[in-house]
């Protein structure tokens, strides 16, 4: 089993970010998921975000490199590698200048390949990685869009139920998209305690 964490920055994450909001997955991340990653001795690949403008069809400006809403909520030592930085809701999406402070950003664009091969570098092939399970911000948004494309890849995905929120921040919204379309085409919605058994 492989874990990712998907935009745990500040800017959404924490009190006083741009686009926070209250969500339970946080106090469930920090106080429960990680230490028991850590009492396992398992390290958590991640991606994290440069919404810089321009972005087309989002203008959202925030986790800005450089800035403390950029900064992620996970401790260096529960990193796994090097993080995979996105400007987009879609992982394969980059940019020039891609996390670097105080740089021009340049437009999003695709780039699948660099994808594919941080997915090789950090969790291995569909075969030898096992389930991957996704926690992180938000189930609605980047954790459908890093679903969807770890399916396509081959790769068999759970969805840590406490460990994301939607966008509102919603509990009940949360547990109806986890078991619903289009979510379900994606993933499989996993409870902590049943993740548990499986160590």
């Amino acid at each position: 089993m492989r874990f990712i964490s998907v935009d745990l920055q500040n800017d959404f994450a924490s009190e006083g970010g741009k686009y926070y909001v209250p969500r339970t997955s946080i106090e469930f991340i920090e106080n429960v998921l990680l230490p028991f990653l850590r009492d396992n001795e398992i390290k958590v690949s991640e991606i994290i975000s440069d919404y810089r403008q321009p972005r087309k069809g989002d203008d959202r400006n925030c986790c800005i490199p450089g800035e403390w809403g950029y900064l992620s909520l996970l401790p260096e030592s529960a990193v796994k590698g090097r993080r995979w930085i996105k400007s987009m809701n879609d992982p394969t999406w980059i940019r020039e200048n891609i996390g670097i402070p105080g740089s021009i950003p340049g437009e999003p664009y695709q780039h699948p390949e660099g994808f594919d091969a941080w997915l090789e570098e950090n969790l291995g092939s569909p075969e030898d990685a096992g389930p991957v399970t996704l926690f992180g911000l938000t189930l609605d948004r980047c954790v459908l869009c890093c679903a969807q494309q770890l399916t396509f890849r081959g790769y068999k995905v759970l969805y840590l139920a406490e460990g994301t929120d939607t966008a509102s921040g919603d509990v009940s919204e949360r547990e109806l998209m986890i078991e619903s379309p289009p979510f379900i085409y994606f993933g499989k919605g996993i409870r902590f305690s049943d993740l548990v058994d499986r160590f």
